[in-house]
């Protein structure tokens, strides 16, 4: 039983894990070092147990030792790899021929493009940069509305969030699985059912699409009723090959096959895939660039830098999610849904508006590290699907890159854009793609088949 002193432990170190954040101080050693101070106030007060922190070591023994969490970084050489190759370059200067003559061609194919990319990277935040750097000055130079130019880019570059093979998957998919085990030893049973990342990967594939459909149908009814805002290109150039097109998309649509073909065929684990996409990366940008020593330097430097923030955030996380449940923080959160209504959809309800607020001020791999092993095992213990729930989430926390002030993807793409694009200009225009995603997220809880339905459950 948690006493009213205890109670108030874990929501103080919560808050403080935020204020810290939002002051500026570094992610992992935030929350490392504030749960431990936390502990030791507990340990003098008696309010903490200090044989919880025996944990730790087999803990961070059992993070490098996950099989799963493997594919984060060759996930994330693939993608560096892909941007060094300047392939989206090429394909958006093929799909702006295409359907440049079109009203609202160039943000169709910026969406296009996008999607390819953020199926071929997973990176979101490779993705808004490249885009933006690529994209924003053709479309501008074209007279397009800076509001629907940037909140097309931003919004398109968060598909990376959801559209498999995704970190944030990986990620959701790990912590995840922990929390379904957890939910069903609670339940009493004794053999538990797994779930895979591979299984998330496929739930998450209808979903990405009905996202990319919408945000295609907003342009076109945008274009329609206002046609000043995105102009067709009158002088675009010689028209463009087939034989251009298709060597332009050929090498992406066939990393994407040769990665998401083999996972949901059940020929390679989401790891074994990374490797193939890694290796399939290699050679695309073998044929693309002259690889030389100080290149792929450049590529081991950046994928080393991305993979050793993942991996200390996820640490720290460990050293917090232990310290909380010392605190008992995870039975309080259970009473309190236990006492705010027995109906599972209110609980979920309150659990993803926290999540949608949560996303104003912390990034997606704190909440995964965070929050998420923290309220799914309360939510899966109510019956959920695990994969649903997963997609559902991941949804979710994608506005958290599109919400202002801290949405992330506005501030890759506020590094590229020219200074008189101003920042009201970026919160402008990707508050009608917020509006979308929320529709789908509600579109994914009203069907759930939607996402489930691919692995035939």
């Amino acid at each position: 039983m948690v006493t009213p002193m205890i109670e108030l432990i874990p929501v103080a170190l919560f808050a403080c894990v935020c204020v810290l954040l939002l002051i500026g101080f570094p992610v992992a050693f935030t929350l490392a070092g504030t749960a431990l101070a936390f502990a030791s106030f507990g340990v003098i007060t008696g309010t903490f147990d200090p044989t919880l922190l025996n944990a730790i070591p087999s803990r961070l023994f059992g993070i490098m030792n996950n099989i799963t969490l493997i594919a984060v970084p060759l996930f994330v050489l693939m993608g560096v790899l892909l941007e060094k190759s300047r392939i989206a370059e090429q394909l958006l200067n093929s799909m702006g021929q295409l359907f440049g003559r079109f009203p609202g061609g160039l943000s169709i194919s910026v969406i296009l493009v996008g999607t390819l990319l953020a199926a071929s990277t997973g990176i979101v935040g490779a993705t808004v940069i490249t885009m933006g750097l690529i994209s924003l000055p053709i479309m501008l130079r074209h007279h397009y509305s800076p509001e629907l130019a940037c909140g097309t880019i931003c919004a398109t570059g968060t598909l990376g969030q959801v559209i498999p093979p995704s970190i944030a998957l990986i990620l959701l998919g790990d912590t995840l699985s922990n929390a379904y085990q957890k939910a069903q030893l609670a339940q009493g049973v004794t053999n538990p059912n797994i779930m895979s990342v591979g299984d998330l990967f496929v739930g998450a594939i209808v979903p990405g699409l009905i996202l990319v459909a919408c945000y295609i149908a907003y342009v076109v009814v945008r274009v329609t009723i206002s046609p000043s805002i995105a102009p067709p290109i009158v002088n675009h150039g010689a028209p463009v090959r087939l034989s251009e097109i298709l060597k332009s998309l050929c090498p992406p649509l066939l990393l994407i096959l040769l990665v998401l073909g083999s996972i949901v065929a059940g020929i390679a684990t989401p790891t074994e895939a990374a490797a193939l996409g890694s290796l399939g990366a290699l050679i695309l940008y073998a044929l693309r660039e002259r690889i030389s020593a100080s290149s792929l330097h450049e590529v081991a430097v950046n994928v080393l830098k991305i993979n050793a923030m993942v991996f200390m955030i996820l640490i720290g996380a460990t050293v917090f999610s232990l310290v909380f449940r010392g605190f008992h923080g995870d039975e309080l959160i259970q009473q309190y849904f236990t006492s705010v209504s027995d109906n599972k959809y209110t609980a979920l309800f309150i659990i993803m508006l926290a999540l949608f607020v949560l996303g104003f001020i912390l990034d997606f791999i704190e909440i995964i590290f965070i929050v998420v092993p923290i309220v799914a095992p309360i939510l899966l213990g109510l019956g959920f699907d695990p994969v649903w729930l997963g997609v559902v989430i991941a949804v979710n926390l994608q506005t958290s890159f599109l919400t202002p002030p801290f949405g992330f993807a506005l501030f890759y793409l506020r590094g590229v854009t020219p200074p008189e694009i101003n920042t009201s200009v970026l919160y402008r225009g990707v508050l009608p793609f917020i509006l979308i995603q929320l529709c789908v997220l509600c579109l994914l809880v009203a069907f759930p088949n939607l996402v489930i339905g691919l692995r035939g459950t």
